[in-house]
């Protein structure tokens, strides 16, 4: 089969083989659909692999801004430089 991929005549790889020139054509015809099909898949196996890694990196700065937003709120309800006081 090999050889019909690479090129060889179909013809003379039918006779040394004993199967006809069809019957040969269709093998590398659904040979080759089947690894184009198993390339898209991987296509979208890596596209929604990369969407969930996006997505996990969305919500960890979501969570973190959040964090920050109370942290300031706090800071903020503590007066101006609440967190600091004087040794005086």
């Amino acid at each position: 089969m090999l050889e019909a991929l690479r090129g060889a005549d179909l013809e003379s790889l039918s006779r040394r083989h004993g199967v006809t020139a069809a019957t040969l054509s269709a093998w590398r015809d659904d040979f080759l659909a089947s690894g184009e099909a198993g390339l898209k898949r991987r296509e979208v196996q890596v596209d929604n692999e990369e969407t969930r890694r996006l997505k996990s990196v969305v919500a960890d700065l979501a969570t973190e801004k959040e964090l920050l937003k109370e942290k300031i709120r706090h800071l903020a309800a503590s007066g101006p430089l609440g967190w600091w006081r004087s040794k005086r």
